[in-house]
């Protein structure tokens, strides 16, 4: 499984040089339009009035690729930009007092990073891509100054904002309510879910984050991930492969999953 773009061609796309002495790269020119990506349902514009659509194209977005291992923002680094990713997988992860390292979610194609910064004008994470990736630069205060004057960009604010609590109350829940079969199956699920809305398969791909990261992310050790991954084999509900992943029994999972929440 490749979480590259599902377009079977695209424009390639011009890519500046690093500043001496910084690790950012400043942003290319778009080629594509968000009212011309192929990720438009799933990602800034999913929702909007073609009106609106435009008037986001107007805005003056970037998009630079980000190498496998390179952070896009750190934990402290002050708030400028949206992420919307392009294609890649990315993990937000903050730092413990006693020095862990605490994994707080993982994005794919389609989806929306730094979010945590609005609050405090500074990002509250560190974001790191665990594969080559591409990225689409929003400026967030021209993004707000466009709300300002228009009620449907509003709405899409609102919206943003909505989205990142939800995500937060379900990784509350996920964390405080289910046991460590439930939580894995859970992710997997979610997993599942989000690779089949990109047209991907939902019963076989591969895992970008490692099983530490895994476990880092449910609250569960290194060691409870394994063995809940061995059990899940032995119910002849996966085959796993190290990272890679074949939902046998897609159902029995769901089944597995929904008669323990109910």
């Amino acid at each position: 499984m490749s979480t590259a773009t599902l377009e079977a061609s695209r424009p390639s796309t011009r890519i500046f040089a690093r500043h001496a002495g910084s690790a950012s790269t400043i942003p290319a020119p778009l080629v594509t339009h968000c009212s011309k990506c192929h990720l438009r349902d799933l990602c800034l514009p999913c929702g909007m009035t073609g009106g609106d659509v435009e008037r986001l194209d107007s805005l003056m977005f970037g998009r630079r690729k980000v190498a496998a291992g390179q952070t896009l923002y750190r934990e402290g680094d002050r708030f400028q930009f949206i992420y919307a990713v392009r294609s890649g997988t990315f993990k937000s992860s903050l730092m413990l007092a006693d020095g862990r390292e605490q994994v707080g979610g993982f994005y794919m194609a389609g989806e929306l990073m730094g979010l945590d910064g609005v609050a405090h004008g500074t990002h509250a994470s560190s974001t790191i891509a665990l594969e080559d990736a591409e990225i689409c630069s929003i400026p967030y205060t021209h993004f707000t100054e466009m709300a300002a004057s228009n009620s449907g960009m509003q709405h899409v604010v609102s919206r943003l904002m909505s989205r990142e609590i939800v995500r937060e109350h379900s990784l509350m829940v996920l964390l405080g309510s289910m046991n460590a079969e439930e939580r894995l199956a859970a992710f997997l699920l979610n997993l599942s879910q989000r690779l089949k809305a990109r047209g991907y398969s939902a019963s076989e791909f591969h895992l970008r984050m490692t099983r530490a990261e895994i476990g880092s992310y449910l609250g569960m050790t290194l060691e409870t991930v394994s063995r809940t991954f061995s059990a899940f084999q032995q119910q002849r509900l996966l085959e796993v492969d190290k990272r890679h992943i074949r939902i046998i029994d897609l159902d029995g999972l769901n089944r597995f999953f929904t008669s323990r929440v109910q």
